[in-house]
């Protein structure tokens, strides 16, 4: 498949600065550009290398000023990311199809329904009274179990199972290996120490436009439900425990984990290796640096950093000063050896 910059810029309602005849037929990454390949500049750090790409193209912003002649055709859109994200869903959804229809072998309950539009993949398993919205894609070796329900145009991938109950909701996206409604870790010491399991009788819901990256688990409830909300995305090998409510169009990074019945609000961010203790809440539109720790409740708007986490701000002066200690110390030793 190859497009002009001017064919490109009428799509996505762009101005061409350049060539408007240059052929594009691939993207590629700005450092990386090569021709007839199409590149964007979305952060100002990689700028320079804007005059020295071999790309064909560059989305950039309507305000960037070019301070180097540059030989690389520009088409100025207001946002060069999400411009890059259409173009980039519009290719695939012509390059890579999504399949339709049932492939054998591969087991269906007595009384599903597939619907108009759906795929089931060979070796999946669609349990008792499970119900699929259309266009839903199941691909192989996928495990539906009873009265699960899975919203229109959702895509399970391979190797993805949904314990008895669950609900997603529409246009979700689950990835290889994730697990939606095993047991959650809930356990009764008696008096002779032994642990003795406390059956988990609730299920988990998933709303609308929620990606879960591969192998990511999101445990059943003991009561009720635990919630991943509307638009929210999660990254692979994520835990989600029992109980957990996460609030929606949240952005949560690898490793991360979530303790039971934790309360995490709306538009937060949480980065990679975070972990959250149980029966606290999150504030709305907290973000929480790498490998932080928040062990008691945070109120919305923060910034944190650190384990415990405290406000990124200060947690920054903390580690400025720590690299400091060595020569602290060795000053301290001199005021005292002249004493």
């Amino acid at each position: 498949m190859q497009f002009t910059a001017n064919q490109i810029a009428e799509f996505v309602g762009g101005s061409v600065e350049g060539n408007g005849q240059a052929v594009v037929s691939t993207f590629a990454k700005i450092e990386e550009g090569k021709p007839e390949s199409l590149t964007f500049l979305a952060n100002a750090k990689y700028t320079h290398y804007l005059y020295s790409t071999k790309a064909s193209v560059a989305l950039v912003s309507k305000d960037f000023v070019a301070e180097q002649p540059l030989e690389v055709t520009l088409i100025r859109v207001d946002n060069p990311y999400d411009t890059l994200a259409l173009l980039m869903r519009t290719v695939d959804s012509v390059v890579n199809p999504q399949p339709v229809g049932v492939e054998q072998p591969c087991y269906i309950s007595d009384g599903v329904e597939v619907p108009g539009g759906a795929y089931i993949g060979a070796f999946a398993y669609i349990g008792k009274n499970v119900r699929l919205g259309k266009n839903v894609k199941i691909y192989p070796q996928s495990y539906i179990g009873d009265n699960a329900v899975i919203g229109d145009d959702c895509i399970i991938y391979s190797g993805v199972r949904i314990y008895r109950g669950c609900k997603i909701g529409c246009r979700c996206i689950l990835h290889s290996g994730c697990v939606i409604g095993a047991d959650g870790f809930g356990f009764a010491p008696d008096e002779k120490g032994h642990y003795n399991k406390i059956p988990q009788m609730g299920y988990v819901e998933i709303s609308d436009d929620v990606e879960l990256g591969a192998n990511t688990t999101v445990d059943r409830a003991t009561m009720g439900h635990t919630v991943i909300g509307r638009g929210t995305k999660i990254d692979n090998l994520v835990q989600v425990a029992h109980n957990v409510c996460v609030g929606s169009h949240n952005v949560i990074a690898a490793q991360a984990g979530i303790a039971g019945s934790a309360k995490i609000g709306d538009h937060c961010m949480l980065g990679g290796q975070v972990g959250v203790a149980g029966h606290i809440t999150v504030g709305d539109r907290t973000a929480v640096g790498a490998q932080s720790g928040i062990p008691n409740s945070v109120k919305p708007d923060s910034r944190l950093m650190g384990y415990p986490a405290i406000d990124a701000r200060c947690w920054a002066r903390q580690a400025s000063m720590l690299k400091r200690l060595p020569d602290l110390f060795d000053r301290v030793k001199a005021l005292e050896d002249r004493k």
